[in-house]
């Protein structure tokens, strides 16, 4: 699993009434991208670094928080 700076790191829940959590990576300690990643998480805010489990998945930025505001 190899992340670039702006990838969302989505957690998927690994337990019944376990909610989804969306963190955007703003660092990577290793070049290539490999974890463990320092994300913050888009429900509190908080900045972790993190060795993502077999339930994370990386996506790309997600185009509608760019800010653009392209109309």
């Amino acid at each position: 699993m190899n992340a670039h700076i702006g990838d969302q790191l989505v957690l998927d829940g690994t337990h019944v009434g376990d909610s989804r959590r969306t963190g955007v990576i703003t660092g990577l300690p290793h070049r290539d991208g490999s974890p463990p990643y320092l994300v913050r998480w888009l429900d509190d805010g908080r900045t972790t670094l993190i060795f993502p489990g077999p339930q994370a998945r990386i996506e790309p930025p997600d185009p509608s928080e760019s800010g653009s505001g392209a109309a």
